[in-house]
């Protein structure tokens, strides 16, 4: 018995103190990503014995591999708030291409001019004919201050439900290709060396701006600020969004002209089925089945525009290929689902019969850490919503849509009250792209009519459906039933070049303090579209009575330059800003 005497236990030491953090940190960190193949090996196994093992031996032995960190670093690609273009190398680094200047040096090289009846002729420099070496650089759009501005203000609130995004997608090309007559060919476009700064797809980048304003909370606003492009392109990768730019031959320049024959073929071969028109319809059919059983009421007799199935047998749209607006459409409508459905399975924070332990969501020996599969919202029930205005430009060439000279496709998916303006070069007016989608519109009421009868107007004269100012938006899944619903109104224009000068995305902040002719004024007199956003906001706030939330979006167009040339230029309203800057600063103004 004395010689089986247990050994004698050291003390506990600062580095068994580190041996334990580094040891909790690192499972913490490792079962965060449960779906990654990790290495565990017997050491792992060990580390959940009872008996004493160093845990500095167990944590070398499980780091994750190469691949799983390739793999982590892939699984989801975040959104590009940036563009992509080429510029020029700049004079610390010349070009290689160039041989150097074509003057002899030094002085007492060069030879003294003899005069002669024939002129000697001028001498070219090398370098000419030859493009200079182009660097592919990325550009964020927030730091794009001629190009791209943006202002947001909480006004008096205490909070801040308004959101915007801006950026491209990876999505193909939906603008119009340039006719055959105008359209150079490939190899002359090409001829310098220089290549275009397309998207991963091959064509030009398609950039997305929107604004999204909440109410009620944030979360809905702040969930289609950070999913609602990734349902964008998604849904273009699950109908198989063809390009709008994609080349009819394959060999040989796309832009010559064809023959008779061949013009036949193409065109039979452009009326058959799209391959991936069968899977479109199948995605459409589930999502308003889904629809239905979920929510029931006014989706029962649901009918989307744009969607295939839906159209009639005789119609020639089985022939013609999946367009973006069918993509915006499902989109909206996925995201507007699957937004509603996380909240109605969470708890209800109003729920008096509730009876759940505190420690329900905590994970064992991780306190820290709470499990939960939803990443939509918060962690309780989300009553609110949010409208949303999204606008998304393609060009038919590399050239980007701000270039004077370069046509543009500008394509709008709207819900609720937020709006999108652009402001017509020749004429300096502010065209709308969107329409409020209240009670009061003709269109809303007569969609609703039949299925909402709990119209009422408040005590401001507004006329208002369940309580919701907007008949379109997303989230209010208590009112789901009865028509609320998040099917964007669609609009697509074509642009030609320099055709409009800038494009506004503003919230009902500003819009419902501000007419649109006066937003649009206001931008003329800005020298850059950033400080345009911060004038439109600033005067926004200050002469609002509300003091709602504010946000403005700025986008510089192929007109900017000749923005204050088309008709009074920012004179046509003047007087009105200056009558309300000045009510906005008599002290005697009465301010609810």
């Amino acid at each position: 018995m004395r010689s089986m005497r247990l050994p004698a236990q050291r003390p506990w030491s600062l580095a068994d103190s580190y041996d334990f953090i580094s040891t909790f940190l690192g499972r913490s960190i490792f079962k965060r990503a449960p779906a990654l193949p990790y290495q565990v090996t017997k050491s792992y196994e060990r580390a959940f014995s009872t008996t004493y093992a160093p845990a500095r031996y167990c944590i070398r032995n499980y780091r994750p591999s190469k691949q799983a960190l390739i793999s982590q670093r892939n699984q989801r690609r975040w959104f590009h708030d940036y563009f992509t273009t080429h510029l020029p190398s700049s004079s610390l680094h010349p070009d290689s291409r160039s041989t150097g200047p074509h003057h002899k040096l030094p002085r007492s090289a060069s030879t003294p001019h003899t005069p002669g009846s024939n002129r000697s002729p001028a001498a070219a420099p090398p370098m000419i004919g030859t493009s200079r070496e182009l660097t592919v650089v990325r550009i964020p759009l927030r730091s794009a201050k001629h190009h791209f501005g943006v202002s947001v203000s909480r006004g008096t609130r205490t909070y801040n439900e308004d959101t915007y995004q801006a950026g491209t997608l990876e999505i193909p090309a939906f603008a119009k290709r340039a006719p055959v007559s105008l359209s150079r060919s490939g190899a002359k476009a090409n001829a310098g060396g220089a290549t275009s700064a397309d998207s991963a797809s091959g064509d030009p980048q398609v950039f997305y701006f929107g604004v999204f304003d909440g109410h009620g909370g944030n979360e809905c606003s702040d969930f289609l600020r950070e999913e609602l492009h990734n349902y964008v392109e998604s849904a273009a990768g699950s109908f198989e969004l063809p390009s709008s730019l994609k080349k009819r031959r394959k060999d040989g320049d796309s832009n010559e002209p064809v023959s008779g024959e061949s013009e036949g073929q193409e065109d039979a071969a452009s009326k058959a089925p799209p391959s991936g028109r069968a899977k479109a319809i199948e995605l459409e059919k589930s999502l308003i089945a889904e629809w239905k059983t979920t929510v029931g009421g006014y989706f029962r007799r649901f009918r989307p525009e744009y969607f295939e199935h839906l159209s009639s047998s005789n119609d020639d749209s089985s022939s013609k290929p999946i367009s973006i607006e069918t993509v915006l459409m499902y989109a909206f409508l996925k995201a507007d689902l699957d937004f509603i459905s996380a909240q109605a399975r969470k708890p209800d924070p109003n729920d008096t019969n509730t009876d759940k332990p505190l420690n329900a969501d905590d994970i064992l020996g991780e306190p820290a850490r709470r499990a939960t599969n939803d990443r939509i919202g918060g962690p309780t029930r989300f009553a609110g919503g949010s409208t949303a205005s999204v606008a998304m430009i393609s060009t038919p060439s590399p050239t980007p849509f701000w270039h004077p000279a370069s046509p543009s496709a500008l394509v709008v998916a709207h819900v609720g009250d937020t709006r999108i303006l652009l402001c017509e070069t020749s004429t300096g007016l502010a065209k709308p792209m969107t329409t409020n989608h209240h009670p009061s519109s003709p269109i809303e009421g007569g969609r609703l009519r039949r299925y909402a009868a709990t119209f009422v107007t408040d005590s401001f004269g507004e006329e208002r459906m369940s309580g919701l100012a907007n008949t379109r938006a997303f989230g209010d899944m208590r009112s789901k039933r009865i028509g609320v619903s998040a099917e964007p109104e669609i609009r697509r224009i074509e642009i030609g070049p320099a055709e409009y000068s800038f494009m506004v995305l503003v919230s009902d902040g500003v819009s419902g303090t501000l007419s649109d002719q006066e937003i649009v004024d206001v931008v003329k007199e800005a020298k850059t579209p950033e400080q345009g956003a911060q004038d439109v906001v600033g005067f926004a706030t200050e002469v609002s009575k509300e003091g709602d939330n504010a946000t403005c979006l700025v986008v510089r167009l192929g007109g900017w330059e000749r923005r204050m040339e088309g008709g009074m230029g920012s004179m046509g309203t003047k007087e009105v800003r200056d009558y309300k800057k000045r009510d906005a600063m008599d002290p005697r103004r009465g301010r609810t």
